[in-house]
């Protein structure tokens, strides 16, 4: 298994706000769904931080999101655990495949793969 990015993940009620503190710091929007906004460096792209004001298919806001090379090897170990999935593995209309589940702490992880674009 590879991790490919881990992306902190903040709740906002203004996330234009948000995005003009943390540009600050060198961070500019580099993709905004209306209600999740991603930021990332210019000289580090992986360098990145997730703004949300509330997921738009999901039951609950992730904490952090986990980038993975196999989205469907990582569920299926969940599932094999017994771990809590609290959002099932879904193929998301923007391009990627991905489930939510909770770390032992009760933080709400969310494991992704962007879909080959066809």
């Amino acid at each position: 298994m590879s991790v490919k990015r881990v992306v902190p993940d903040f709740r906002t009620t203004d996330p234009e706000a948000v995005r003009d503190f943390y540009a600050l710091v060198g961070l500019v929007e580099v993709m905004n769904h209306g209600w999740v906004m991603t930021l990332a460096s210019r000289t580090n792209p992986s360098a990145q931080l997730t703004v949300t004001t509330g997921d738009a298919s999901a039951p609950v806001d992730a904490d952090v999101s986990i980038e993975v090379d196999d989205v469907d090897a990582v569920y299926a170990a969940c599932v094999a655990r017994g771990d809590h999935i609290v959002h099932p593995l879904t193929d998301e209309p923007w391009g990627v495949r991905r489930f939510f589940v909770e770390d032992p702490d009760g933080r709400v992880v969310n494991v992704l793969g962007h879909r080959a674009r066809g």
